[in-house]
């Protein structure tokens, strides 16, 4: 089938990772649902017109879905049929040409340097393993700005403790380094003698108490949970966490280029929306104090 194969592609070829890839999945297995439901036969991707498109697009708007949301879902069409087009099954795609909703600019949430200093320095945090664990799993986003896939698939084996770094495996299976400061190290160190005393055959680096593997939901538990003791933010995730690192780093001189190789992005365009955060702030803090504000 053309859509099996399609995230077939998608896994092996482009090497996207597995939240990736469902989400692709997710949102062309919902176009294809709604093809069949109005045209009342199997669907064939070869005879979808734009017209069929820009329903689709009404539908999910009269559903409540944001504009965001919307796009992305088209975003994923826009890929399927160009991957057809590549295999020589199309040469137009019907998705070209399609208006999409309008969407607001949304900057990044991330929390301030004083929560942060409050979350480490103050926060009492327990001292069994599950306690360690956590601040150091804190610790870990926060000085590094790793994704929440990239920590739970951390194996002990790549800190690097000569050299205060890390090796993390990102989207499309590209490898990068990120250095840590003497603080995480410590941290980390601390967890390992932690972790000796739980019974566990993983190699991953962060386990549950049980000794298995964490896994991601776990993580934005414990994030939320952390977070909503220092942080008032609508949204408390591991992203925020990344977010937040990536602000604070340009807020005290990192220059972007550097902060886009820290954090693992394919281009700059992705790393200078934390530009457009730092001017927000900015502005802010101008309109609070000129006196003609």
């Amino acid at each position: 089938m053309f859509e099996d194969n399609f995230i077939d592609y998608l896994a092996n070829e482009k090497r996207y990772s597995e939240h990736t890839v469902r989400s692709y999945e997710t949102d062309l297995r919902q176009f294809i649902s709604f093809e069949q439901d109005a045209s009342k036969k199997e669907f064939n991707p070869l005879v979808v017109s734009r017209e069929d498109v820009r329903k689709w697009i009404v539908f999910l708007m009269e559903q409540g879905q944001n504009p965001r949301s919307v796009k992305r879902k088209i975003t994923t069409l826009k890929t399927f049929y160009r991957f057809l087009m590549r295999n020589g099954q199309l040469t137009k795609s019907p998705v070209d040409g399609v208006v999409l909703p309008k969407t607001e600019k949304v900057l990044p949430y991330f929390v301030d340097s004083k929560a942060m200093q409050a979350l480490f320095d103050e926060l009492e945090f327990s001292e069994d393993f599950s306690g360690v664990r956590d601040k150091t799993i804190l610790l870990t986003f926060y000085c590094t700005g790793m994704r929440v896939s990239e920590l739970v698939n951390l194996k002990v084996s790549d800190v690097d403790f000569s050299y205060n770094q890390l090796k993390v495996l990102g989207k499309r299976k590209k490898e990068r380094i990120i250095p840590f400061v003497d603080e995480l190290k410590y941290a980390i160190k601390n967890y390992l003698v932690a972790r000796n005393n739980v019974t566990s055959s993983e190699n991953v680096l962060f386990i549950t108490d049980k000794g298995e593997p964490i896994y991601v939901k776990m993580v934005y538990r414990l994030v939320n949970k952390y977070l909503g003791e220092v942080t008032t933010l609508d949204k408390k995730s591991p992203h925020v966490l990344r977010h937040t690192f990536a602000t604070h780093m340009l807020n005290n001189g990192a220059d972007l280029s550097s902060i886009k190789e820290l954090l693992g992005h394919a281009t700059l365009s992705a790393t200078q929306v934390y530009t457009h955060t730092t001017f927000e702030r900015l502005k802010q803090v101008y309109n609070q104090a000129h006196p003609r504000a």
